[in-house]
């Protein structure tokens, strides 16, 4: 099994259509073609988490996308972040997300910590830690 490091984008995509041969092939993992797609794919991996980093979604956006996926209205957030004044004006960013929104929107949304935290930062400029 010949392997060598992913150094470059042409090195990168040239992995990327091996992998995707293999994939075709479906090998069993414990195959030499099992174990090439095994360390192909991490090399991949992480080359793209270096040259190609994915950013967290806007927690905004991030509680959106969850309200529409569960078809939740804003009468169900109130729980977790408050009356429904509170709600719109977290969901038209004026107003950040506070640690207990954030902790509360984590365990009823199951929306990561991270992107509720890190994002809600960036994004408005401050995170309020009252409430």
């Amino acid at each position: 099994m010949e392997i060598t490091p992913i150094r470059t984008e042409t090195d990168y995509r040239a992995a990327l259509r091996v992998v995707s041969q293999l994939v075709d092939q479906d090998p069993s993992p414990d195959t030499p073609d099992g174990e090439r797609l095994e360390v192909l794919s991490t090399l991949i991996e992480a080359y793209e988490r270096k040259n190609h980093p994915i950013d967290l979604p806007d927690p905004v956006e991030a509680i959106k996308f969850r309200m529409d996926q569960a078809g939740l209205t804003i009468k169900d957030l109130e729980p977790m972040i408050g009356q429904p004044n509170r709600v719109y004006e977290v969901l038209s960013h004026k107003r950040p997300l506070t640690l207990r929104m954030i902790r509360n929107l984590n365990k009823g949304l199951g929306i990561s910590a991270q992107v509720l935290i890190t994002d809600n930062a960036k994004s408005t400029g401050k995170l309020a830690v009252g409430a």
